[in-house]
């Protein structure tokens, strides 16, 4: 493998330079997190921002966006000296920036969120004709196509993304810095928003692109500076590199992309479901065997998060039945479902999954807290602080101690928080959605060797994921939701990407389904994948 190039060359040959970072230095109680940082970002390019959780990105991002003060270090933006007290100090120099957590408001339109707080005037009044025009000439001139008068908390992801930057746009933004913006997009949410960045960047915009996917950057980017540990220690030329190349320079060491794990060995059954129907959910039949790793694939929003959270207990089962080890839960609360030996990986880690407020060391606990942790029915801080201690270092979550609050964590440590305590008290049954979302490629392995290890051991696992590589590497069987349904199966030996692709967009439906063994495990008709 040809070694990391730390010493790419500068020259792009794109005319000028739009942001240079010189020396950026910030520190943190306990934590270097920007030690002499240089970055050069040049006109009409988009530059790739990537290292592992922890490395120091969202960092160098804050001190560029006037979130952070930097402690040494310097910010030219156009060839002129900067320095930013605020984010509206980036903003009149030509920054913006769309965070991981979108910053609008649900009950706004999406006109009213684009002009907010820089709104077209007529009389001293807000002209919304003009808001609403300036939105369609906006959207039409960038291919960001969306209805102004739409009610943003209506929009999907993708939709409320095109809204962020439409604001940055209306405020004259001639940089643009996006936090992991795939991070919550499908696959063809992503493939658009990259059509719209390649073409912000043929009109002389800059485009800064902090995120964690090899594909994307290497199909989507000019150039890429890779931070580990606080230190740029390379920066490449996109077309000149490779992946192996980029994931050694952010993890020290060679990374195995895209494995595919050898199978399982199945036992009983875990978990049976049969003829399960919610509000968005119909009619699923699925099994999961000890020992065995069954995955679900579909393009989001139909059904795959609906049927884990009535899995979970946390939305209401109209039909059907559910039961874990032969035990019925199909009205049991979620406090009986863990009691009764689930674990549950939610896809919304934040607002499910921990309790930001909290400590490190209290999420940890989270869940198991009346089981395994408790003394006479209370909690010893000791033994959480120990039990934490533990998990952190398992897990390599990056937290500076067990005390400080989970909001403290980058979104991969969080996540790796969120796996370590699901994986830690050996639940008979572990249901895990979107397990490396957000998560950098070293961590992934590590996450992916988890999952692996806790099939071994002969538990069952239903995976969710939106990375069909990640499907195809972990699981045993696969199956593909389709409007609500589980529409096709297929073995490990099957789930080729264009069988799967062609079922996700509704295929297997349109040809007939699936039939079900006797055991209730579907299998594809023949002519459902032809």
């Amino acid at each position: 493998m040809t070694p990391p190039r730390a010493d790419a060359a500068e020259d792009t040959g794109l005319d000028g330079v739009a942001v240079e970072l010189r020396g950026i230095t910030k520190r943190f109680p306990g934590t270097l997190a920007n030690d002499a940082v240089d970055l050069t970002v040049r006109r009409g390019e988009i530059h790739a921002l990537m290292g592992e959780n922890g490395a120091g990105k969202s960092t160098l991002m804050s001190v560029l966006y006037g979130m952070e003060r930097p402690d040494a270090g310097t910010i030219r933006i156009d060839g002129r000296d900067a320095h930013f007290g605020s984010p509206s100090d980036a903003m009149a120099a030509g920054l913006g920036m769309v965070h991981q957590s979108f910053k609008l408001f649900d009950s706004l339109t999406v006109a009213e969120n684009v002009v907010y707080a820089a709104e077209p005037r007529r009389f001293g009044l807000v002209d919304r004709a003009a808001a609403r025009r300036r939105v369609r000439e906006l959207a039409e001139e960038h291919g960001l196509v969306v209805d102004p008068d739409a009610r943003v908390g209506e929009l999907p992801v993708g939709l409320r993304q095109r809204v962020e930057i439409l604001k940055l746009l209306h405020r004259g933004a001639r940089t643009l810095i996006l936090d992991e913006p795939t991070a919550v997009l499908t696959p063809a949410e992503a493939d658009a928003l990259f059509a719209v960045l390649k073409s912000l960047a043929a009109q002389g915009r800059s485009v800064v692109l902090v995120t964690h996917k090899l594909r994307e950057v290497l199909e989507g980017s000019d150039h890429v500076t890779v931070l580990r540990d606080g230190r740029v220690v390379a920066r490449l030329v996109t077309a000149e590199t490779s992946a192996d190349e980029i994931a050694a320079a952010m993890t020290g060491r060679a990374v195995e992309l895209d494995r595919i794990h050898a199978p399982g060995t199945p036992g009983e059954v875990v978990l049976d479901v049969s003829g399960l129907a919610t509000d968005a959910v119909h009619d699923v039949e699925l099994a999961v065997r000890s020992g065995e790793i069954v995955g679900i694939a579909g393009v989001a929003g139909n059904g795959q998060s609906e049927l884990v959270e009535a899995l979970a207990g946390l939305r209401p089962v109209t039909a059907g039945r559910v039961t874990l080890n032969a035990q019925d839960i199909t009205h049991a609360s979620a406090t009986e479902r863990r009691l009764k030996g689930l674990a549950y990986v939610p896809e919304d880690r934040h607002a499910v999954g921990t309790a930001p407020a909290a400590s490190v060391a209290d999420n940890l606990a989270m869940g198991h807290h009346r089981t395994s942790l408790s003394s006479r029915g209370l909690l010893p801080p000791a033994s959480v602080r120990e039990h934490a201690k533990r998990l952190i270092e398992r897990f390599g979550i990056k937290a500076a101690t067990p005390d400080v609050p989970a909001t403290a964590l980058s979104g991969g440590n969080l996540q790796k928080l969120l796996i370590g305590r699901e994986l830690a008290h050996d639940a008979p049954l572990l249901l895990v959605e979107q397990p490396t979302r957000g998560v950098d490629i070293g961590a992934i392995q590590n996450i992916h060797d988890q999952l692996i290890a806790y099939r071994d051991a002969g538990h069952a696992v239903l995976l969710v994921s939106a990375e069909l590589s990640e499907i195809r590497g972990l699981a045993d069987r696969v199956l593909v939701m389709y409007e609500g349904r589980v529409t096709a199966s297929y073995g490990k030996d099957e789930a080729d990407e264009r069988s799967l692709g062609l079922a996700m967009a509704g295929s297997a439906a349109r040809a007939g389904g699936i039939s079900h063994t006797a055991d209730g495990s579907p299998h594809t008709n023949a002519e459902a994948t032809d």
